[in-house]
């Protein structure tokens, strides 16, 4: 049995697989990982970890099952991990196994090199894991883990360079998908970005040291200033105070994944130096142009489809109103869900308005349709408390294929959008009316005012139009149809 369930009413939603976090430089760095990892919290639920190093101490590694508050405020744990540097990692499982996580897939890895220990953490997919596996396997290597990130240790173990970021950089090059990487040495702390920069990765000043985070807001929390965000394709390197940077890789255009825009950020987060919240307000904006219909209020799928409800409101000039109100202290309590408590589905997460919702004209925001099981017991719920009519908006295009790059997508089969158009999906929610922003929408609101330009990527939205920046490898030799063989 697994010791820690994902949380049972939130299956139909794009899951991020972790965030990363490090820190050089200061004093208990350990302590300032713990609070960069609870910042980052909503890009990984399952499991957490860190690993310091003290020049007394050496190496120390603490991992668990759960939230960063339930594990890395007991100051017990937090005593057995000393030392000036530190990285750590939140996990949500997309490669390695699932349904039966085990402590030693949690993050970050540590292995022991001819020239010292070096400990990694990995946010994103590697497309090639299971040919990389095979092939290290043959030669010898023994894995601890089911987790793909465990290849890169073994790919260094095995580089013939004298560094470990040297070592690194040859291990990266045999790599495909997206990494964004945290390691740690004796005394360096490095962070490295594929080159096509599809996850997020930033470099931020505290004190007389230096941070690492998925995202600004883990910046925030320590109080750390952002020094900028690290490059596609770019490896900095810290030590005693200063930072190198080089360029392992072929250049490449970057395609930084706009989904990380519309769901995966925390909305006080900055990418590329816009207001995460700004974009996903704008897209509302978009919505309301592209989509408009005759409401009187505007409502929230709450959280995520705020930011995008207040922008449509606003362009729309109809009132919004939270007429769904979420119950903040969920959590995980129900560890092992009974059948009876599963079928009140998202009622135990979120509750209606009724006394606002009755009689009206419901114009619901949601990020995203995935399975659309959700979606039909919402409406189900906004029609129970009396609404006369319910539409749905959509801040993303449809979710037609899946994500390879480090996102939990379910097969293209068990997507909605891949097996129905707009209207079919309209008539199996059920709902008045159904409308996604476009594909030019969202670019738009992303700061493109011309939209998609396909002559010219600038984002990675395979997800919504099936074009892969990186072949997915591992999945074609499992027989996945690319879109030109599907179409």
């Amino acid at each position: 049995m697994r010791p820690f369930l994902s949380h049972p009413f939130d299956d139909d939603k794009l899951k991020e697989e972790c965030g990363v976090f490090g820190v050089i430089g200061v004093a208990d760095a350990a302590n300032f990982v713990a609070l960069g990892l609870h910042a980052l919290q909503h890009r990984g639920q399952e499991a957490a970890g860190i690993v310091s190093h003290h020049p007394e101490h050496g190496f120390n590694s603490a991992r668990r099952f759960g939230y960063v508050r339930d594990n890395f405020t007991n100051q017990k744990v937090m005593d057995t991990l000393p030392g000036e540097l530190a990285i750590g990692h939140v996990r949500y499982s997309t490669a390695g196994s699932k349904g039966a996580t085990a402590i030693r897939d949690v993050q970050p890895f540590f292995g022991e090199f001819s020239m010292g220990g070096a400990a990694i953490a990995h946010n994103g997919n590697l497309t090639n894991a299971a040919q990389l596996r095979k092939e290290l396997i043959e030669r010898g290597s023994i894995f601890q883990s089911s987790s793909d990130s465990e290849c890169i240790i073994h790919l260094m173990a095995r580089s013939i360079q004298r560094t470990v970021p040297e070592r690194m950089k040859d291990a990266l090059r045999r790599v495909e998908g997206a990494f964004s990487v945290i390691a740690m040495t004796r005394t360096k702390l490095i962070g490295v970005r594929d080159p096509l920069g599809v996850r997020p990765l930033v470099l931020g000043r505290v004190g007389e040291g230096y941070a690492l985070s998925s995202e600004t807001c883990g910046l925030d929390i320590i109080g750390a200033d952002f020094v900028r965000e690290v490059e596609p394709g770019e490896m900095v390197v810290i030590e005693d105070g200063e930072i190198t940077s080089s360029r392992p890789f072929a250049p490449a255009t970057s395609r930084f994944c706009i989904f990380e825009h519309v769901y995966f950020s925390r909305p006080d987060s900055i990418l590329g130096g816009r207001s995460v919240y700004e974009t996903r307000r704008q897209i509302g904006v978009e919505l309301a142009r592209e989509a408009p219909v005759e409401a009187d209020l505007v409502c929230p799928v709450p959280d995520s489809g705020t930011p995008a409800a207040i922008g449509y409101s606003q362009e729309s000039g109809i009132p919004y109103a939270m007429g769904i109100i979420r119950n903040q202290y969920m959590g995980r309590t129900f560890i092992e869900p009974t059948e009876q408590i599963r079928n009140m589905g998202v009622r135990l997460k979120l509750n209606v308005n009724r006394g606002l919702i009755k009689g009206k004209r419901i114009i619901l925001v949601d990020d995203s349709v995935v399975r659309g099981t959700t979606s039909r017991k919402i409406k189900d719920m906004i029609l129970d408390a009396g609404a006369a009519e319910v539409h749905f908006r959509i801040a993303s295009p449809p979710t037609a294929w899946p994500c390879f790059y480090g996102v939990d997508t379910p097969e293209r089969s068990k997507l909605l959008a891949a097996n129905m158009s707009e209207e079919e999906m309209r008539d199996w929610i059920g709902v008045d009316s159904l409308r996604f922003i476009s594909l030019d929408g969202l670019y738009r609101a992303a700061g493109e005012p011309e939209g998609r330009d396909p002559r010219r990527p600038q984002y990675c939205d395979a997800c919504f139009s099936g074009e892969y920046p990186v072949a997915p490898s591992d999945k074609l030799a499992e027989g996945f149809e690319m879109k030109e063989a599907a179409e």
